[in-house]
């Protein structure tokens, strides 16, 4: 066991697993049902699989954040009869009691530690794949691009898998036009239930809350400096700004960087917003958004925190080599002091802060994206391995039974179109 965890690590003798203490699982069991009240349009699933069992014979690994809203996914796959492997995508989002409550509780093989190295991080996503999973979901592509770049025998094996984040697809993306894709995947990342709701609102909530958690600090009045202007982006741009802060939006996209400013925000380059920014947030999926020729330009007691994915956002390399300490002074701040005197506060290690700082997304919009994630392992089962080694879409119907069923769910009716409606836009022959 690596020295960096001081832990006794709990192997359950019934079920194949590596957490951190078999004894937190009634906590976690609680917490997972009350994430369960918020996420309806899962529960229908997992009922439904309940009496069809789509995923019977059929092992199925997950690389994701191990939290409430993602036990009850897995909660509903094996209900739909499949043998769940599950590991963390993130050291520091595992919530050790919910990792103890799928092993001890659900019988759901769990590989999570909350600040595992990196070392055992590949090690439990070995775990998982040692399984020989027949589906595998990632939030981040590290399972898929483990088994690209260590196991390719086992895609021949495999059916598919998906994909939740915008920064995994765009790596399998990557994949797919050098012609190395080995798999079929489903991007549920670009399902409009998913982004349009868990990176825009979901991220946009979460993202302030590990904020203000881990700093206490006032927000209105501050000048916000928010790096990428995608789905995720827009919503921390919205809330931010609903919040009093004065935002600016920085950009490497013309048409993204047009929105902004259509939207009323203020755009700049980094190299000027750095002197300015009293708060900076990267949510790009790229690296050193964040680095050296920006933190010297930085105001003593900047904050800085990433909402993208991985922690190469900020180059915190860059920002050791200017700097001549680093403290931790409170939870989830990293205190660095420059040669010059200046603090530069880092949040959570500049790991997902609202996963390190705070608990993720609410489970309500959770709810849409692990719906697409099941159905879409549904769907890659019924193809039968019929589909293509490429970046699918979502498909429609899927989509629209979701946004349909959260709708109901929420007590919300709309409007049907009319025989002679539906007749008008599927003619040319009726004029205007």
């Amino acid at each position: 066991m690596p020295a960096t965890l001081e832990r006794e690590r709990t192997r359950m003798s019934n079920t194949k697993s590596d957490i951190r203490d078999a004894a937190l699982a009634r906590k976690g069991k609680e917490r997972i049902e009350w994430a369960a009240k918020d996420m309806p349009v899962l529960g229908q699933i997992k009922e439904r699989f309940s009496k069809e069992k789509p995923f019977k014979g059929h092992t199925i690994g997950a690389c994701l954040h191990v939290t409430t809203e993602t036990a009850n996914l897995a909660i509903a796959l094996k209900a739909g009869g499949a043998d769940v492997y599950l590991c963390a995508s993130n050291p520091l989002s595992t919530q050790d009691d919910v990792a103890a409550s799928l092993v001890k509780d659900f019988g759901i093989h769990t590989f999570a530690v909350h600040g595992e190295d990196s070392d055992l991080y590949y090690q439990h996503i070995n775990s998982v794949l040692d399984a020989e999973p027949t589906v595998t979901m990632d939030d981040g592509a590290d399972l898929v691009s483990t088994i690209h770049s260590k196991r390719p025998d086992q895609a021949n094996r495999m059916l598919g898998s998906t994909e939740e984040t915008t920064t995994g697809v765009i790596r399998l993306q990557s994949l797919e036009r050098q012609g190395k894709l080995l798999l079929p995947l489903i991007a549920v990342n670009d399902a409009n239930t998913k982004h349009f709701f868990d990176n825009r609102y979901g991220t946009g909530q979460s993202t302030i809350d590990g904020m203000m958690r881990a700093t206490n600090r006032l927000i209105a009045g501050s000048v916000f400096v928010v790096a990428g202007y995608g789905w995720c982006g827009r919503g921390l741009a919205m809330r931010a700004r609903g919040m009093g802060a004065q935002v600016v939006v920085t950009e490497v996209d013309s048409l993204k960087a047009l929105e902004a400013t259509m939207d009323g925000f203020r755009v700049l380059p980094m190299s000027q917003a750095a002197g300015i920014g009293d708060f900076f947030v990267t949510l790009t999926g790229n690296m050193h958004v964040l680095r050296e020729e920006h933190f010297v330009k930085m105001k003593d007691g900047a904050i800085l925190a990433n909402s993208g994915h991985f922690d190469i956002e900020i180059d915190l390399k860059g920002l050791k080599k200017i700097s001549k300490s680093m403290s931790v002074v409170r939870e989830h701040i990293d205190v660095y002091t420059t040669k010059d005197g200046r603090e530069i506060c880092v949040l959570g290690s500049g790991r997902l802060v609202n996963l390190a700082a705070a608990e993720g997304h609410p489970a309500a919009v959770m709810d849409m994206s692990f719906a697409n994630q099941a159905l879409s392992a549904e769907y890659l089962i019924k193809s039968k391995g019929s589909l293509s080694k490429s970046v699918h879409l979502v498909p429609a119907s899927i989509d629209d039974e979701i946004a349909r069923l959260k709708l109901k769910s929420m007590g919300v009716k709309i409007d049907k179109l009319t025989a002679d409606q539906k007749k008008y836009l599927s003619s040319w022959e009726i004029g205007t």
